[in-house]
């Protein structure tokens, strides 16, 4: 199977060269934008670009508000904030994750609750999270749910869209309604997914989008902080600009706020790319088919779109039969100059994550053991 997929993707990104997990694409108008920013010396977090990339993701992704930010996680933290979650709060997420996702949690001091996934797209489980609930949480007497054990307030379900594959959000939004929870989606990874027809990061009170160098589309460093409400939007993008109260020469806060905004050099770029979003999606779409067929009669199971689902394919991604396949298949492609790569570790694993409470993880920790991400740049 090495040799085979090794020539697909050589085939795929027609070169002998070193060959990337996920490369950016710059085929617009990205040197223009930049130079044009350069010029006005607004190159700072105020800028008609700004503006321009907050309105393209809102008309995009059809969100009430989109308010860009510095990264992902800077979005998922201002998030999280704007949801309540204090100090001491419990949140249910996955333990199949990138590390962003727990550190946003760490940063207000809140703990997460490690739910397993579900195997087909990877993302958290909508029964995993019943059955915990259902043991270990109740609802007090002002309806606030808490977790038996300890009394501490359980305020929201955190998943993330793994590899840019929806999760089954109708049952998560159920869940989050029986038990007085909040949905905040990690769609970091999912620009151009579609859940049932409606874009990732919509659905819940809170989403997030990241603009990172490896990302579908990219501003450098970058995130969107998506909200359904539009009084929730006002307060995202003030609380976002440390909270300054706007004046025409008087500096006045009104509470404590985040430094930030997304620089208008970053939302240039991310203009020029929004220009090509279709025709990325197209091309990535085209490269998982071609994966897709490669394994079709293998033992290895390409990870492919949910049927309620339409995918961006942002990371394609292969679950082999055991581990030492997975180690012989990234040991082989690495050598000759393929780079693919494991999933992350789980999150458990990590000093700093150890202690933290989970249900039972025999799906993560499959993914864990046999999961393969594959080269994905949309190659142009």
């Amino acid at each position: 199977m090495q040799t085979q997929l090794i020539k697909l993707v050589r085939d795929i990104y027609s070169t002998h060269e070193f060959i990337p997990l996920h490369a950016p694409t710059f085929a617009g108008n990205e040197q223009a934008y930049l130079a044009e920013t350069i010029t006005s010396t607004f190159v700072s977090s105020v800028g008609k670009f700004v503006d321009e990339f907050e309105q393209k993701i809102e008309s995009f992704t059809k969100t009430t508000r989109a308010v860009a930010t510095v990264n992902g996680t800077a979005a998922l933290h201002a998030a999280l904030h704007l949801a309540d979650i204090k100090a001491s709060d419990l949140v249910l997420t996955q333990a199949l994750t990138f590390v962003a996702t727990c550190n946003a949690l760490h940063h207000l001091g809140a703990q997460p609750v490690f739910i397993d996934i579900e195997p087909n797209a990877f993302g958290l489980c909508p029964k995993a999270a019943s059955n915990w609930l259902a043991e270990n949480a109740e609802l007090d007497d002002q309806g606030q749910c808490r977790h038996k054990a300890s009394g501490a307030a359980i305020k929201a379900l955190l998943p993330m869209h793994t590899f840019g594959h929806p999760v089954q959000l109708d049952e998560l939004l159920t869940l989050c309604q029986a038990w007085n929870l909040s949905l905040i989606e990690d769609a970091a990874e999912s620009l151009g997914s579609y859940y049932k027809g409606q874009h990732t990061g919509t659905l819940g009170r809170f989403g997030v989008l990241s603009f990172n160098g490896n990302k579908v589309i990219t501003t450098g460093g970058g995130g969107m902080l998506l909200c359904r409400e539009a009084e929730e939007g006002v307060r995202a993008k003030h609380v976002t600009t440390t909270a300054k109260v706007p004046h025409a020469y008087e500096f006045f806060h009104d509470e404590p706020g985040f430094n930030y905004r997304m620089p208008n050099l970053n939302a240039a770029l991310g203009c020029a790319q929004m220009e090509q979003l279709e025709a990325l999606l197209a091309n990535k779409r085209k490269i998982a088919e071609r994966y897709e067929s490669l394994f079709a009669t293998t033992d290895y199971r390409f990870v492919k779109e949910p049927d309620y689902a339409q995918s961006n394919y942002w990371l394609n991604a292969v679950l082999c039969p055991d581990l030492d396949t997975r180690n012989a298949l990234l040991k082989e492609t690495n050598a000759q100059g393929i780079m693919t790569r494991p999933v992350w570790q789980l999150m458990h694993r990590l000093p700093m994550f150890a202690n933290a409470l989970r249900g039972d993880l025999t799906q993560s920790e499959i993914a864990e053991a046999r999961l393969v991400n594959l080269p994905s740049s949309p190659a142009l």
